[in-house]
């Protein structure tokens, strides 16, 4: 009977834990999207918004895991929406949480394609500057003296 009541307790803290872990989380990302969207409607920039709410975020989490910001992003996103009368003037700074992924693929694409393009430039160069002193070495110095008869 001892058996049975240990494995009834665990198994009722089993279903209990994380419900009220799920709670937790859905409280920190409310909140989160309060602190978000309040700072941003009331002038400040994207950057310090956003490390104030993800930094609060991160902090009521807690655990072994840590949450990633595309993880907190998707809390202030649904917070937002499921809450749309009270967040009405936030939804248009969702975008910045966001940001368009193609774009910043496409951006990190160009600068790749760009430092190569350096590269290539730099190693034809240094190539020339050696054929050249190459070139030059070849030459006497009474070869090039003009006057010389």
């Amino acid at each position: 009977m001892k058996g049975f009541r240990k494995n009834l307790i665990f198994v009722t803290l089993g279903i209990i834990s994380p419900i009220s872990f799920h709670s937790l989380k859905v409280n920190a990302g409310s909140f989160g999207a309060e602190i978000f969207c309040t700072m941003r409607d009331g002038g400040n920039d994207h950057e310090s918004s956003w490390d104030a709410a993800y930094t609060y975020i991160k902090k009521q989490k807690g655990g072994i895991f840590k949450v990633s910001p595309k993880q907190a992003a998707a809390q202030i996103t649904e917070s937002v929406i499921r809450d749309r009368e009270t967040f009405s003037y936030c939804v248009e700074y969702l975008d910045k949480l966001h940001p368009n992924r193609k774009l910043i693929r496409d951006l990190e694409k160009e600068e790749e394609r760009q430092e190569k393009e350096a590269k290539d430039r730099e190693s034809k160069r240094k190539r020339l500057e050696k054929e050249l002193e190459e070139t030059n070495e070849e030459f006497s110095d009474e070869t090039l003296e003009r006057y010389s008869y």
